[in-house]
C-alpha cells in the first residue's frame, strides 16, 4: 500500500512542477468580465451579505467593523 502511495506521488509531482504563474502580458485574458468569478455584481454583494450575516462580522471587503454585529 505504501508502494503505491509513493508511487502516485512520484508520478504527480512532476505534473504539478510544471505549472507556471501568469505572465504579465497575459494578465489582460484573465481580467476579462467572463473570467470573473461571479456573473453579476448584485449577486455578489448578496452573498457578501448573507456571508457576513451568518458570521456576525464584517470587514475585509471594503467594509469598517470589528466583528461586534454594531454595524
Amino acid at each position: 500500500m505504501k508502494f503505491r502511495i509513493v508511487l502516485c506521488c512520484a508520478i504527480a509531482l512532476p505534473a504539478c512542477s510544471s505549472l507556471n504563474t501568469v505572465k504579465p502580458w497575459d494578465k489582460d485574458i484573465l481580467a476579462r468580465p467572463e473570467m470573473s468569478l461571479t456573473d453579476s455584481l448584485t449577486g455578489d454583494a448578496l452573498d457578501t451579505h448573507i456571508f457576513f450575516s451568518k458570521e456576525g462580522s464584517s470587514g475585509g471587503s471594503g467594509m469598517g467593523g470589528g466583528g461586534c454585529g454594531c454595524n
